[in-house]
């Protein structure tokens, strides 16, 4: 009886609403891996259930970690992570041109997707740990956090990479305009942002990094170079129309005419065979994943952790919002995934990982 009644407590602690989504998005996710690997290289699939078994095993581990360990985590996994791309830059593996893999044979693992984690968990814990010195010394916050995440997001870019350099850099920024400072200084904040980003542009991309930016504001300009992924993209997706040509029957997809289309453009591939209508299935998945995030951050009276929750939603909304865009053309290739739906095991631990994190507030929404 006893055990049946710890059962029941512990059940009751699981969030359902945030269960069915992330069972949906999965299900969803494989559904579509299926149909974009069938001319893949084999075991891809197989990875890939690999990859989310190992994730909802620490999902659940990060669940039910204590907080308090957690905001002591905070730092050393900072500067762990950060020794890693360090490390990455002087040791990894080179795939595509790009040194970001740590690999073991036919698996890797990237620590940039680290890095993304480590934000959150340093974020949450600077911007709760003194919310009186944030109110009377604003500043010396905005000084520091700034300085943390841009160290990373340079290493990552030196990589290079842009997408999960840019990701990293509107994930910190994201927790920063979450936090109780003055107006004046966000809008500060934003404004030295531009200008830094303009530098970056102008002086630290790679050359086929600049022309992926041109090619997405001409894309006339190479259509069957740079601009083709995204061309060959909007053609999936436009050829499904309402309701799509059917699941496994796109032709897109399985003549080989789109690129990475389980990694970068599997969206395309859900596009294309299951139409404008499966499209706002998928997206309203996301949405009240979402959505519900965000409710399970408003509900928590506990500082850190509202802003870890946040921090995963910022993440979740960058990732999505990121990827489709690109996908639509309405922003360049940049190599963002689509949570629970693109192949890659770093990518999968890391969503896996975050969610675990809004499990484990969802379990103690009260201050600690």
């Amino acid at each position: 009886m006893r055990s049946m009644s710890a059962l029941r407590r512990t059940w009751s602690l699981v969030d359902g609403p945030l269960t069915a989504a992330v069972v949906a998005l999965i299900g969803l996710g494989l559904l579509n891996l299926y149909s974009a690997t069938r001319v893949a290289p084999k075991g891809m699939f197989s990875s890939q259930l690999m990859w989310i078994a190992i994730g909802l095993v620490l999902l659940v581990g990060v669940a039910v970690l204590d907080q308090q360990l957690l905001k002591r985590l905070a730092w050393p996994a900072y500067l762990g992570v950060t020794g890693l791309l360090v490390a990455v830059l002087l040791v990894g593996k080179v795939v595509n041109g790009s040194r970001r893999w740590f690999g073991w044979g036919s698996y890797g693992i990237q620590p940039s997707e680290l890095m993304k984690l480590s934000l959150i968990l340093l974020g949450a814990h600077l911007f709760s740990s003194d919310p009186q010195g944030l109110v009377h010394r604003p500043w010396r916050y905005v000084l520091k956090w700034h300085a943390l995440w841009i160290v990373p997001a340079l290493l990552i870019l030196k990589q290079p990479d842009l997408g999960t350099a840019l990701l990293c850099g509107l994930l910190a920024l994201s927790l920063f305009f979450l936090v109780p400072v003055p107006p004046k200084l966000k809008l500060w904040v934003f404004s030295v942002g531009l200008s830094g980003a303009f530098l970056v542009v102008r002086f630290g991309l790679k050359e086929y990094q600049k022309k992926r930016l041109l090619t997405f504001l001409h894309p006339e300009l190479d259509p069957t170079g740079t601009g083709y992924h995204a061309r060959q993209a909007l053609f999936a997706i436009g050829s499904g129309r309402l309701f799509g040509k059917g699941y496994l029957r796109g032709t897109q997809n399985h003549l080989q005419f789109l690129p990475e289309h389980w990694t970068d453009f599997p969206f395309a591939v859900w596009a294309e065979e299951w139409g404008l209508c499966g499209c706002l299935l998928l997206l309203a998945c996301f949405l009240f994943l979402i959505l519900w995030t965000l409710h399970i951050a408003s509900a928590c009276r506990d500082r850190f952790g509202r802003y870890l929750v946040l921090g995963c939603a910022a993440l979740l909304f960058w990732h999505v919002t990121i990827n489709i865009a690109m996908v639509i053309g309405l922003a360049p290739v940049v190599g963002v995934t689509l949570p629970l739906v693109s192949y890659g095991g770093s990518s999968v631990l890391t969503v896996m990982a975050a969610l675990g994190l809004v499990y484990n507030v969802s379990a103690r929404r009260f201050p600690l």
